[in-house]
């Protein structure tokens, strides 16, 4: 082939290049290899960077017994995702960016850098061939985004704390390996319950935005909605109770009991042991007498030892329940006012994820009376058993 029709051929398939996709490049080049006759084809694939093989593909389309024209590429056609090809490689990005399954704090890697390219590199360490490119697309496909700092730092770092999330780490592991339910619990910010000014934004029609109050000043007869959550680890679901009275101890076991009729005891009818990931205050606080008491008639009612870990003060942000639960229920009634505790069950009880999470609602209007007082004989008859590691933090009530 002369250089100057080799010339000819390189500037015209240039031209076209960009406006042509995929298909449309492969009959072209074809076209021209098959005017050229004996050699056109390592010509067309010298001049325009296309292989061999595919040029030859090419070459049978024209004939008719390639791809329909409708369809660039043939079903199914492309590179299969990283995720398709090595599952494995999911779980193990997971847990280099997951705050409750490597102990977030204790994460060198996490605590330096969350960069693609280092998240990359610990992953081709771990024996997968990766890109940082890949590494992005598949963060932005589990919902993870380039963040700024925010204000979740509440107080100052325990000098155990790195340990605990260690502890919380392992003990989640061992109650998993054996079969056992491990549920993390909070309590979701209180919510006006009215016609009032939710945050976020929502579809509606051109320039009629859903009227709500001016103020929010509490109404007296819809009161206030108080979300307390359990939320499943292993299995990805929970259950949310809708207090409308005080968030005490006995309200938050309440909750895990009406779980455990509701779903732990099917889900798990075997089990003789709980794992509760708990914060270090509020009803469910470490210190708080009346929680210990409540769990003891849990696992005498229920029959199974409940242990309980709670993570160190200033880290209730990363309490699973968090940002695997309470996060999405926020996300799905942005912009919708709650103007009723039926239509808050309702918006917590469709609350639905990509990764398959599926919760529960319920209402429960009972009064949960406070300033309850512990005895010490009441402290005295629990069957209470602390951890070696930091007793106050983790322990275990057993039946009587």
């Amino acid at each position: 082939m002369a250089d100057g029709s080799d010339s000819g051929l390189r500037e015209k398939h240039a031209l076209l290049s960009p406006y042509l996709n995929e298909r449309q490049r492969r009959l072209v080049a074809a076209a021209d290899a098959q005017m050229l006759g004996h050699g056109g084809i390592a010509a067309l694939s010298r001049i325009t960077g296309l292989s061999r093989t595919t040029l030859h593909k090419g070459l049978r389309e024209l004939k008719g017994n390639g791809t329909p024209p409708e369809r660039v590429r043939r079903a199914g056609g492309g590179r299969k995702r990283k995720a398709e090809q090595v599952p494995e490689v999911v779980k193990a990005l997971e847990q280099l960016v997951d705050p409750a399954t490597r102990g977030d704090p204790m994460s060198p890697l996490r605590w330096t850098s969350k960069s693609t390219a280092k998240l990359a590199d610990e992953l081709r360490h771990q024996g997968f061939a990766i890109s940082a490119r890949t590494v992005a697309r598949m963060l932005q496909e589990q919902d993870y985004s380039l963040q700024s700092n925010r204000k979740t730092r509440e107080g100052t770092s325990h000098p155990d704390r790195d340990a605990q999330f260690q502890h919380i780490s392992q003990q989640t592991q061992a109650f998993q390996q054996r079969g056992a339910p491990v549920i993390s619990v909070d309590t979701k910010k209180k919510e006006l319950v009215g016609d009032f000014k939710n945050g976020g934004r929502e579809w509606q029609p051109k320039g009629k935005p859903e009227q709500v109050r001016v103020h929010d000043f509490p109404d007296k007869e819809l009161g206030k909605a108080i979300p307390y959550g359990v939320y499943d680890v292993t299995r990805n679901q929970g259950w949310v109770s809708v207090g409308t009275d005080h968030d005490t101890a006995e309200f938050a076991l309440e909750t895990i009991r009406r779980w455990w009729r509701q779903m732990g005891s099917k889900d798990y009818p075997d089990a003789r042991e709980l794992l509760v990931l708990a914060d270090g205050g509020g009803s469910n606080g470490s210190r708080t007498k009346l929680w210990k008491v409540a769990l003891q008639r849990l696992a005498d009612e229920t029959g199974i030892t409940v242990a309980v870990c709670h993570y160190p003060p200033g880290t209730s942000k990363w309490n699973k329940i968090e940002h695997r639960m309470f996060s999405h229920i926020t996300e799905n009634w942005r912009g919708k006012p709650l103007v009723s505790h039926e239509v808050v069950v309702n918006l917590i009880g469709n609350t639905t994820t990509k990764t398959g999470l599926r919760i529960r609602a319920d209402l429960d209007r009972q009064s949960y009376r406070t300033g309850i007082k512990i005895s010490e004989q009441d402290l005295q008859e629990l069957k209470f058993e602390k951890s070696e590691f930091h007793g106050d933090w983790n322990y275990r009530i057993l039946p009587r």
